[in-house]
């Protein structure tokens, strides 16, 4: 079992960071490619939980189909967010991790070291 898991993806220079502190601090960790391998709505029910973030906390707007879909919209519901997260996991920002201290969004990405810490 591992001690971490990360939601992923290879192509961002943070979340890539984030993963090798994890590895060289000796975790053990689950990658989770999480735009091949999307969450679902109530596993990111979970995570906003485990976060204590509203959906927007996590919600990304660059480089995603934020715009295009309204997601700006202050009136859209926390329900009407989750769901397009869950359909459009471009738009989780990344990234998240797991572990037994709690569960953290590494941005900066130099958050990981308060997961790690003793």
């Amino acid at each position: 079992m591992s001690d971490y898991t990360i939601w992923h993806n290879p192509k961002c220079s943070t979340s890539r960071f984030v993963l090798q502190a994890l590895q060289d601090a000796g975790a053990e960790v689950e990658v989770r490619d999480y735009q091949a391998q999307p969450p679902t709505v109530g596993e990111l029910r979970a995570a906003l939980d485990r976060l204590g973030l509203a959906p927007r906390g996590l919600l990304r707007r660059r480089n995603t189909p934020h715009d295009e879909l309204g997601l700006g919209d202050p009136a859209l519901s926390d329900d009407a967010l989750i769901a397009a997260m869950a359909e459009h996991p471009a738009l989780i920002e990344r990234p998240v991790v797991f572990g037994p201290k709690g569960a953290r969004l590494c941005r900066p990405k130099e958050a990981v070291f308060d997961l790690l810490a003793p």
